[in-house]
């Protein structure tokens, strides 16, 4: 794909019919059980065998609003599932769980990804284009992106903190080598650069807002996902093991159904997806609200059912793998994106929409 910013353009205009599908949406009652680990109501259908589904998930709103969607709309209800979620701190966290036995399904964020390329999990079904990660600093101390030179910049490697401070130190001229890194959990790096442990922090919403509300006019912004939109992508996923993919496709496809119906609903309703979040994951109702515009929810509609705009996503993801150096070989994106599950989930999303 030779320019990103061009397919996004085009696929706009191709997929311009599907704008009106969250208008068909149905308002489902539904009730959230406000705890973590967290289910949705026992399956009310008779027409799918019940199964749980044990899901990982991030606290953040990228991550987790289409699962607590569906939740407490009932929409898992509708295709015999009951959710058991676990709130991680990170993906590859996640897929460690996984291989472990004790996580089904995770939903990922970008960084995990090149897990996904060299072969230890598939991607069933596309969430979201995220918006939300960035570098950030009190702009007191540091004024520009190249004033990042030898300066102690929060990393947690693996997640998609990397990627994004690797974007702002190329385009600043700069290598991890200019700076001094200090590796560690995003969720720490909040308090690490509010006390000057660190000069600067790789991380993502909702710890940047929290930072935003602390720094105030000091608060300066050095790259986000959007800044590098035109060349790559930054896809999150729900993804799964390659052989419990193989063993339990029709599940998968019921789930990826429920969450197709999540994405609408959090679409057309995000306001109030930020306030149920706030609940489920006890972060201060502001903050969440000041997150809600960390993902691409519309072109998440727009794209339902359309695997050519959906690969188009990850062959950009990609991409940014092999420049970073963590995927060393292009992958064909179709041996780790099931898109013969995202097919029949629509399918199925089509029947109870």
């Amino acid at each position: 794909m030779s320019n990103l910013n061009d397919f996004m353009l085009s696929r706009r205009s191709m997929l311009a019919g599907l704008g009106g599908l969250g208008l068909a949406m149905a308002g489902l009652a539904g009730c959230s059980n406000g705890e973590t680990p967290a289910g949705s109501t026992p399956a009310a259908s008779s027409e799918y065998e019940p199964v749980t589904l044990r899901v990982a998930y991030m606290p953040n709103l990228g991550s987790a609003s289409s699962l607590f969607s569906a939740m407490d709309q009932g929409y898992f209800d509708e295709v015999g599932i009951t959710i058991e979620a676990t709130k991680f701190e990170a993906g590859p966290a996640e897929i460690t769980a996984m291989q472990s036995g004790s996580i089904d399904i995770s939903q990922i964020g970008h960084g995990a990804h090149s897990l996904c390329i060299n072969g230890d999990a598939v991607v069933f079904a596309f969430d979201q284009l995220s918006q939300a990660d960035a570098v950030v600093c009190d702009k007191t101390k540091i004024a520009s992106a190249a004033d990042l030179k030898g300066k102690k910049v929060g990393l947690q490697s693996g997640t998609s903190s990397e990627i994004i401070l690797d974007y702002v130190l190329r385009d600043a001229g700069l290598t991890r080598d200019d700076i001094e890194v200090q590796e560690m959990q995003v969720a720490g790096m909040t308090t690490a650069l509010l006390s000057g442990q660190i000069d600067a922090a790789a991380t993502w919403s909702p710890n940047t807002v929290t930072i935003a509300n602390e720094l105030g006019d000091n608060y300066l912004v050095l790259g986000t996902n959007t800044d590098y939109s035109d060349e790559v992508a930054f896809p999150s996923s729900f993804v799964c093991l390659p052989e419990y993919a193989e063993e339990n496709a029709e599940i998968l496809a019921r789930f990826g159904a429920a969450i197709a119906k999540a994405q609408v609903y959090r679409a057309e309703n995000i306001d109030k997806v930020a306030t149920l979040l706030a609940t489920e994951l006890e972060v201060p109702e502001e903050t969440m609200q000041q997150a809600t515009g960390e993902g691409d929810w519309d072109g998440t509609v727009e794209a339902l059912g359309n695997d050519d705009v959906i690969l188009g996503y990850y062959e950009a993801q990609q991409k940014v793998f092999l420049d970073g150096g963590q995927v060393t070989e292009e992958v064909p994106v179709e041996n780790y994106v099931k898109t013969d599950i995202m097919d029949e989930a629509y399918k199925i999303y089509e029947e109870i929409k």
